[in-house]
């Protein structure tokens, strides 16, 4: 099951800025990434007063229903919403801290459902952090994040669902691509031209053998074709969702300095020709 964990504001440890609010942080999680990954990820903000929502996709929902063009992620996204409105704190600013590709893909509908549900319009976002991704299709490197998220299972069982992915991902993202973008536009594709005008750092490393380094240069590019506010930064040698673990200090500032300057600016940032429902 998807999972969520609320952490209620705590004193701040770290010298909070006198009168500053706080973002509302959303950890939008890796493939099959357990709450105790997110947790690390959770303290940064948590130690500087801040609310955090970790929020985790299941990984069938991310390899094999996206695949297959089905947009079963859309009805979580809207629950992770709705869940701001249950806990009453929809007024708060809110930063977004997405990774991987499975970040990606529910942030991608989370984007879609605050552009066109009036309910969600209110929400106010100052910033996304993206880690590790946004990458395209990328088969070699799903297959080593999916056989990741398999490696404590069976050895036959893991086998038989990585072919099954490998024969989805080739049939729908390749073989049959023009008939799927008929219903179905790929969350890569959906970002690049993304209506959100507020600030986003990006976190990637040219090591990265699961999301290309390319692939997060030609988001960064196209945003600021957009004239969104972009940073980018590339730790060079640490592997997927790790930069973390490999440069603790200097990726905890980037996420800070990047927090309180989201803050200071504070937007609004309005979403591109919104189409509103109830």
């Amino acid at each position: 099951p998807h999972l969520v964990c609320v952490s209620e504001n705590s004193p701040n440890q770290d010298g909070k800025e006198a009168g500053a609010r706080q973002p509302l942080v959303i950890l939008l999680g890796w493939g099959g990434c357990s709450d105790k990954n997110l947790a690390k990820y959770s303290a940064i903000y948590h130690k500087r007063g801040c609310i955090v929502i970790r929020f985790t996709a299941p990984w069938h929902m991310v390899f094999f229903s996206e695949s297959l063009g089905i947009p079963s992620l859309r009805v979580l996204a809207q629950k992770l919403l709705e869940l701001l409105f249950d806990y009453e704190v929809e007024k708060e600013p809110l930063l977004f801290h997405v990774f991987s590709n499975a970040g990606a893909m529910l942030y991608r509908y989370v984007l879609e459902l605050l552009q066109t549900h009036r309910r969600f319009c209110q929400l106010r976002v100052v910033g996304t952090i993206f880690d590790s991704g946004p990458g395209d299709s990328n088969l070699v490197g799903a297959l080593r994040a999916l056989a990741a998220v398999l490696a404590h299972r069976p050895a036959v069982l893991r086998l038989l669902l990585l072919v099954a992915f490998a024969l989805v991902a080739v049939l729908f993202h390749f073989l049959l691509a023009p008939l799927t973008a008929l219903f179905h536009t790929h969350f890569y594709d959906r970002l690049l031209d993304a209506a959100s005008r507020w600030p986003e750092l990006y976190l990637y490393s040219r090591a990265d053998e699961v999301v290309l380094a390319r692939d997060v240069e030609r988001v960064v590019e196209a945003r600021l074709a957009r004239q969104v506010l972009v940073r980018s930064v590339d730790f060079v040698s640490s592997a997927h969702v790790s930069h973390l673990r490999d440069y603790p200090i200097y990726y905890t500032s980037l996420c800070v300095s990047f927090m309180h300057s989201c803050v200071r600016c504070g937007g609004p940032y309005p979403l591109a020709s919104p189409l509103l429902q109830k």
